[in-house]
């Protein structure tokens, strides 16, 4: 039940009314269904016997207006149910999409986004129509079961006993084959996981697929993914389709069993012939809403670990979370690092950050050097809080960044990722990301400061122009700058660039780095660069090795003091290309 509760919670108004209209409107559906035997058996064994022509006329009109009535309960029924199932998963999507929304980098990486996207479509497309059919058939198939067999019992209670034995035989059957498929249709989802996972990083690197010519490698991967779902699915399946041919076949047998009694009853004179086909018409009606029945619970079976994969998100703690008298304002942008260590699996005794103590100035211009895997990259997102410290404590303009509102703390905190993420739209809907008040003149200001605005001005439509999914009309250098002017637009306290330069030349990074000194002489800038070029006119230049602090101070201290800042410069300035340290 806490299950149900959890995924029906924030249902609206309009759709819980149809969740209760379906079921009351597949009551009236049951009631005439059940009244239109006893009058047919009525016409038969009376109207028809007797030779009283206006006795079944008038009975075959109330039951030709029953069935019109049945019809209309029917049409209804379906539909309140269904407008009912489309708002539940309309519900149960926008909860999912809103709790994701609030999940730090950490919780991502727990689900995988691949995960996360099954859950948000296929596991929902199961729950709702699980949820249809549960408002659908589970008040008409028992109701009809009742009737149908209060009124069997009335015709003749000895041959009502054949087929109540039938019952408990299928609800066995049910049960035991609910329970072994259970297991098999959890693996079947994990599977569709992978097979998703697949499709996702197929798609997304898909220039660099055909780039290698490595389509019939994806297309062998995803055949594999894909036979993996197959085998997973028929596995769960199969013990499913054993159910139907169950069902049928102990339906069978009660039929034959009435139709033999109940037809050597008729024989005899112990039964009349109207009374035979409107019970054996009652015992279909039974045996059928059993096998519906069957089903439904089958579906809930199956649904089962959709619903578990559902509330396994919906529960889910966000690892970040604003405390309980938040902090509203940044007064600066100084940084200090106080004794500050970190670890992606919350274990201290595998932390990727160890004992880091720095300590930036308001508005200074600060570089940070490291060799791949030096976690120059996790250094900086403990910032704007994109994980947080396992100990020790960032500060930002005297206070503790876990002290901060979020909103108000990466408000403050522009952070140009390594990976530049453009969205469908145009340019100027890219952008105004940054600040969505922002005017005409701020935005070409800041396309100006990240030298962006000479190319967007060469397109056609220029800030009108559309960009594809992901920004795949413009080049990996025209990215970066856009979003180094998304950035610039929120007139953050600190800027981060994390090797956001990396795909422009070098006379283009020159323009950039003065431009932001003129756009933004206040705001504390952070450069994570492979090229010390790119930081050896920083205020301060730090060198990360193995996620310690190895050196600290200006380009000619560290030239002077440090033997890896050393190292890399002499291999730059020899020639060697942008070298990583090592």
């Amino acid at each position: 039940m806490s299950t149900i509760r959890k995924l029906v919670t924030g249902l609206e108004k309009k759709y819980i009314v149809n969740t209760i209209l379906s079921p009351i409107a597949m009551i009236g559906e049951v009631v005439m269904e059940v009244v239109i035997p006893f009058i047919m058996a009525k016409i038969i064994d009376v109207g028809i016997a007797g030779s009283d022509l206006p006795y079944v006329i008038r009975y075959g009109i109330t039951m030709v207006l029953l069935a019109i009535v049945s019809m209309g309960c029917g049409v209804l029924g379906t539909v309140f149910s269904t407008y009912a199932a489309q708002g539940f998963g309309y519900t149960l999507r926008k909860r999912l999409y809103n709790k994701i929304q609030t999940f730090s980098f950490a919780n991502i990486d727990k689900f995988s986004t691949a995960s996360l996207i099954t859950r948000l479509t296929t596991d929902v497309n199961m729950a709702q129509n699980v949820y249809r059919m549960l408002i659908h058939m589970c008040v008409r198939s028992p109701f009809m079961m009742i009737a149908g067999t209060v009124m069997a019992f009335k015709i003749n209670p000895k041959m009502a006993i054949l087929f109540l034995i039938a019952i408990p035989v299928i609800a066995t059957g049910i049960i035991v084959i609910s329970s072994l498929a259970y297991p098999r249709f959890e693996k079947m989802m994990k599977k569709f996981d992978v097979m998703n996972g697949a499709i996702q990083e197929n798609l997304i690197g898909i220039r660099v697929v055909k780039a290698y010519v490595r389509q019939p490698y994806e297309e062998e991967k995803f055949r594999k993914a894909a036979e993996d779902v197959k085998k997973a699915q028929t596995h769960a399946e199969k013990l499913i389709i054993f159910m139907m041919p169950l069902m049928q076949l102990v339906m069978y047998f009660a039929m034959i069993a009435v139709m033999w009694f109940g037809g050597r009853q008729v024989i005899f004179g112990t039964m009349q012939s109207g009374e035979l086909i409107s019970f054996f018409t009652y015992v279909s009606q039974v045996l059928m809403s059993m096998m519906m029945l069957g089903m439904v619970f089958v579906s809930l079976v199956m649904v089962q670990a959709s619903n578990h994969r559902i509330v396994e998100v919906l529960d889910e703690v966000p690892d970040i979370a604003d405390c309980s008298n938040p902090i509203m304002q940044v007064k600066n942008g100084a940084i200090r690092f106080d004794n500050v260590s970190f670890s992606y699996g919350k274990r201290l005794d595998n932390c990727i950050l160890k004992d880091i103590n720095l300590d930036i100035k308001s508005g200074a211009v600060v570089g940070i050097i490291g060799g791949t895997g030096s976690s120059k990259s996790s250094l900086v997102s403990l910032v704007p809080r994109l994980y947080d410290v396992m100990s020790g404590k960032v500060l930002l303009g005297g206070a503790d960044v876990r002290d901060y509102d979020i909103k108000v703390l990466r408000d403050a905190v522009a952070m140009v990722l390594q990976k530049n993420v453009l969205f469908s739209g145009t340019i100027k809907e890219n952008l105004l990301w940054g600040n969505e008040n922002a005017t005409d003149e701020q935005i070409i200001e800041a396309c100006k400061a990240a030298d962006a605005d000479s190319f967007i001005s060469s397109f056609p439509e220029g800030y009108e122009t559309e960009l594809g999914q992901g920004g795949v009309n413009v080049s990996g250098g025209q990215k970066q700058r856009l979003c180094i002017a998304r950035a610039l637009l929120k007139k953050p306290k600190v800027l981060i660039l994390d090797d956001s330069t990396s795909a422009v030349d070098t006379a283009t990074e020159g323009r950039i780095r003065s431009a932001l000194k003129d756009i933004a002489p206040d705001t504390t800038k952070i450069i994570i660069a492979q090229r010390i070029s790119s930081v050896q006119d920083a205020d301060m230049i730090i060198v990360m090795d193995d996620g310690k602090v190895s050196g600290v101070g200006t380009h000619a201290q560290l030239l002077e003091n440090n033997r890896i800042y050393k190292e890399v410069f002499e291999s730059q300035q020899q020639g060697s290309g942008d070298a990583d340290l090592s």
